[in-house]
């Protein structure tokens, strides 16, 4: 069993390196990110296959440990970019999420309410932003949503996605843009 007072307070990319060795210390990682990635799943796919993508995510990040990149400390950005495309793979599953909220109005996930960004609830108290979620292009939900669900910085969100921070900066304008768009019609439609 590794050293658990050295383990725990090292940090992420240390785990990693001393995994190679002792894959037992990958454990820690798992302990200090998991319940991140649960809660982030959750929002996204609902309960039931939340617990699925943080095992799919850990798993991979595992197995593909030896390539991570050692000059980031912080190894967030990499297991939030494993966890999207897991969810990306279950994007049928997503929609279908998003799509009972709007028809129910009862969000799978029942997360508690919090702001998304700009003042925009969450799903658990908005209908209407789910039915804008579900309507943005898969690029543009994942940019949006690591920004306000799982506050990663615009350069995290590169090295998470693998994308330029041009393109981050660019899906993220263009997705707030689409869901301001489809909320103020929203409101419109109400009034």
């Amino acid at each position: 069993m590794p050293d658990s007072a050295t383990a725990v307070d090292a940090e992420d990319t240390a785990l990693i390196q001393r995994s190679l060795r002792e894959p037992e210390v990958f454990a820690v990682l798992f302990d200090r990110h998991a319940p991140s990635l649960h809660r982030y799943a959750a929002r996204r796919l609902g309960p039931d296959n939340a617990e699925d993508v943080v095992s799919e995510t850990f798993l991979a990040a595992f197995q593909s440990r030896r390539r991570y990149d050692v000059r980031h400390a912080d190894a967030r950005p990499w297991l939030y970019g494993i966890a999207s495309n897991v969810i990306g793979k279950r994007r049928r599953s997503e929609l279908t999420v998003y799509r009972a909220y709007v028809r129910s109005g009862v969000h799978p996930a029942t997360v508690s309410g919090g702001l998304v960004e700009d003042g925009v609830t969450t799903l658990a108290v908005n209908r209407p932003l789910a039915a804008a979620l579900a309507a943005l292009k898969p690029g543009d939900r994942h940019v949006l949503l690591l920004v306000a669900w799982a506050d990663l910085t615009y350069e995290e969100v590169s090295r998470a996605l693998g994308i330029p921070l041009g393109t981050v900066r660019s899906r993220l304008n263009r997705a707030r843009r689409k869901i301001r768009e489809a909320l103020t019609n929203k409101e419109g439609h109400d009034g």
